[in-house]
């Protein structure tokens, strides 16, 4: 029945005094709102009616800067307008002002190495769910912990299963919103089966993706396939990736390389499984639903891969924006 006893009703200041200090590595935050950047995590707020609280209204973007420079972060703000438009949500600033307060919401955090979540919602203005009754998009911006912050060398390997969540349908799954509760379902799941990733089927039982990663997999007869991005989140680390693969085509390492359909015949033949994402990189799969993937290690696909993307972020890389000198 909750706890006894009459509530006080209180002004702001002895609300702000009331917060519980909780270092919860959340280095520094951006609200359109205000207009401004805090560095006191007590107060990196959003207001209760924005329609992203309540509702799951807004779209997102995750990027991470490594030694003082983000990586791909046109490929994300390319995204993030993409996703806005699908939603009609206006964007709050020009693309080319959003970088300048990513950059400088970075630089407020004080550290070289972060994450970075970038978030659109439709605003404030209502509890109810008519999206026309909110004042106006707003922008945040919050730079918090990397706790990963090396790729000089690749995992050794993780392990991997089915997923019993349903993919999601349609734009929900092409889109980036912030509508994450399948996903958060799927992170629960593969901890309470004691394996590091998940992944969803399609309607066909053909692969999907992982809660917040893309997949794909290399054949026997050396073929590089990832689900179409039709059907899945288009992730930027997995198009860079796909990219590469085209080239170790012309190396002769693989056959072809693609988006296609993948039937779960194929996964479970194949010489390898990737994982593809912002946070793991391109992580090999070593154990899927309890069988090992190709010899149980990681293969020549993956270690290429990966050399590519680590080469892609040396600081004289082109796919770099400069935070810190």
């Amino acid at each position: 029945m909750g706890s006894k006893g009459k509530k006080e009703v209180v002004g702001r200041e002895e609300w702000l005094k009331r917060l519980p200090e909780i270092d919860r590595k959340l280095y520094a935050m951006y609200s359109s709102v205000v207009d401004c950047i805090v560095t006191d995590q007590s107060v990196m707020a959003v207001p209760v009616d924005d329609h992203m609280v309540h509702r799951g209204d807004g779209v997102f973007e995750s990027f991470k800067c490594l030694d003082g420079r983000i990586y791909n972060l046109e490929a994300h703000l390319e995204r993030l307008e993409r996703s806005c438009r699908e939603m009609g949500i206006g964007l709050p600033v020009p693309p080319e002002e959003m970088g300048d307060i990513i950059v400088q919401t970075i630089l407020a955090g004080g550290r070289r190495n972060a994450l970075v979540r970038l978030l659109v919602s439709r605003g404030a203005g209502t509890m109810g769910i008519n999206p026309y009754d909110c004042l106006k998009p707003e922008l945040y911006v919050v730079v918090y912990e990397l706790r990963h912050t090396s790729i000089d060398k690749m995992p050794e390997g993780v392990s991997a299963a089915v997923s019993k969540i349903p993919i999601k349908p349609g734009i929900f799954a092409t889109v980036k919103t912030c509508n994450y509760l399948p996903n958060v379902l799927m992170k629960k799941e593969a901890v309470d089966r004691g394996v590091d990733f998940t992944i969803s089927l399609d309607e066909n039982r053909c692969l999907a993706e992982g809660a917040t990663e893309n997949v794909g997999i290399v054949t026997m007869g050396k073929e590089l396939f990832m689900p179409p991005p039709s059907r899945v989140l288009a992730g930027t680390t997995a198009k860079r990736a796909m990219e590469f693969a085209k080239l170790l085509v012309k190396d002769r390492l693989l056959s072809s390389a693609e988006f296609r359909s993948i039937p779960m015949g194929h996964v479970r033949s194949a010489s390898e499984i990737h994982i593809y994402g912002t946070t793991p990189n391109i992580t090999p799969v070593v154990k899927f639903d309890g069988n090992p993937v190709g010899n149980g290690k990681p293969g020549p696909v993956a270690k290429a891969l990966f050399e590519m993307l680590k080469d892609d972020m040396i600081p004289d890389s082109a796919r770099l924006t400069k935070v810190f000198d």
